[in-house]
């Protein structure tokens, strides 16, 4: 007997994410459609609309999707900061892979559980350390646009490795007329070319000196 074929996962709103994630990984947001969609899963695309009732939904449902990756703060932690740094950090290695939901995750309008969720447990650490409500405001806010930013930084930059560091600035040095640029030059030769340099420790530098900052003010 020939062999059977294999079968096929059945369609479900979940497999249409997946697959418009690993679009958007690919092409960015703009390149979510539901026919590039209904490409990737190898179906034609009024199939999707058993699932999803249309784009925007599809873009409602990548945002969830990226929320749930996220690590939530962990409940009950002795120090708030170690729960947002955790949180943080988790945020930045997930919008790292995917940065197209960057200009994404705060537009969209009808927010799924998973989203909600994360919002709720983030308020919930900084409530219970004792943050007033406004406060809680400004610290999501703080928090949530260093990290944003951060990975927009690092998705543009020229770098991704301690020896990318030291290719670019030594190519930036070599024509950097140092007698004009005296503090950027000192910055190279003194701070960047260093051993042991390593840019992506700059994240966490920076997110403790907000969470300090933070601390000094959450009464």
């Amino acid at each position: 007997m020939p062999p059977s074929p294999p079968t096929r996962r059945p369609l479900s709103r979940a497999r249409v994410l997946e697959a418009a994630v690993r679009v958007a990984d690919r092409g960015g947001v703009d390149a979510i459609t539901m026919r590039r969609v209904a490409q990737e899963l190898g179906v034609e695309a009024m199939s999707l609309y058993h699932h999803v009732r249309n784009k925007e939904a599809i873009l409602d449902g990548v945002v969830d999707v990226v929320f749930a990756a996220i690590e939530l703060p962990r409940d009950g932690s002795d120090d708030w900061r170690d729960a947002i740094r955790a949180r943080a950090a988790s945020a930045r290695e997930v919008l790292a892979r995917h940065s197209w939901a960057l200009g994404l995750m705060d537009s969209r309008r009808n927010p799924g559980p998973a989203t909600l969720r994360h919002h709720d447990a983030v308020l919930g650490v900084l409530r219970r350390a004792g943050f007033s409500l406004p406060m809680a405001a400004h610290a999501v806010s703080l928090i949530d646009s260093y990290v944003g930013g951060f990975v927009l930084q690092e998705a543009n930059l020229p770098v991704t490795t301690p020896d990318d560091v030291g290719e670019v600035a030594g190519g930036i040095l070599e024509h950097l007329p140092a007698d004009d640029l005296p503090y950027l030059t000192e910055m190279i030769v003194d701070h960047a070319l260093r051993p042991g340099y390593d840019h992506t420790g700059e994240f966490g530098y920076g997110l403790d000196l907000i969470l300090d900052a933070l601390e000094a003010r959450r009464k």
